[in-house]
C-alpha cells in the first residue's frame, strides 16, 4: 500500500464526509488544485489497495426517527457462521452484521446483527425474521438496545498515522 502526499490530502479532505452537493469530488479537487477525475481515480486505487475500505452514507438513525436500535446477538455453530452471517447481512433491515468470538461461559453469542425500528415491536419482528432464517442453527439469541450514539465516524488521520 503506497500512498503519497496527494493521497493523504485526499483522505484528509474526505474523512469528515463528502460535501452534500451535486459534485462533491469537484469541490475537493478545487481545494487541492487538481481535477475531479484525479480525485476519483486516486480514491478508486486506494479502495483497490485496501487503504480505503468503503465510501458510504453514515445515517443518524435517531434523527431519522428510528429510536429503537437493537444489536441482535446469536449463538450459531461455528461451521455455519459464514454462510448464515452472509444471509443475515443481506436482509434489508440489517445495517451491519459480523462474527465475533464467544466469551464463554458469560457470553455464548458469536453472530451480531444490528437492526433499526421506530418501535420496540418492530425490532422484535425483525429479530423473529432472523430467527426463522437461522432455523435449527439458532442455539440462542438476545437483543441489546442502544441508548446513545457512541461513534459515527471512521478512522481519522493526522500527522504520521498513515
Amino acid at each position: 500500500m503506497n500512498i503519497d502526499d496527494l493521497d493523504r490530502q485526499i483522505i484528509a479532505s474526505t474523512q469528515a464526509g463528502l460535501p452534500l452537493i451535486p459534485q462533491p469530488y469537484k469541490t475537493i479537487a478545487d481545494e487541492l488544485g487538481i481535477s475531479a477525475e484525479t480525485v476519483m481515480r486516486r480514491i478508486s486505487v486506494m479502495q483497490q489497495q485496501g487503504v480505503i475500505r468503503r465510501i458510504g452514507a453514515v445515517p443518524n438513525h435517531y434523527r431519522l426517527g428510528y429510536t429503537y436500535n437493537g444489536m441482535t446477538v446469536w449463538n450459531i455453530a461455528d461451521e455455519h457462521i459464514d454462510e448464515l452471517g452472509q444471509q443475515v447481512g443481506q436482509l434489508e433491515f440489517v445495517s451491519h452484521c459480523y462474527h465475533r468470538p464467544r466469551r464463554e461461559p458469560e457470553w455464548s453469542y458469536n453472530l451480531f446483527a444490528m437492526v433499526h425500528s421506530k418501535t420496540e415491536a418492530g425490532v422484535k419482528q425483525q429479530q423473529q425474521i432472523i430467527a426463522r432464517l437461522l432455523g435449527e442453527y439458532n442455539l440462542g439469541q438476545d437483543v441489546l438496545y442502544s441508548t446513545r450514539i457512541l461513534k459515527k465516524t471512521g478512522l481519522r488521520i493526522g500527522g504520521n498515522n498513515v
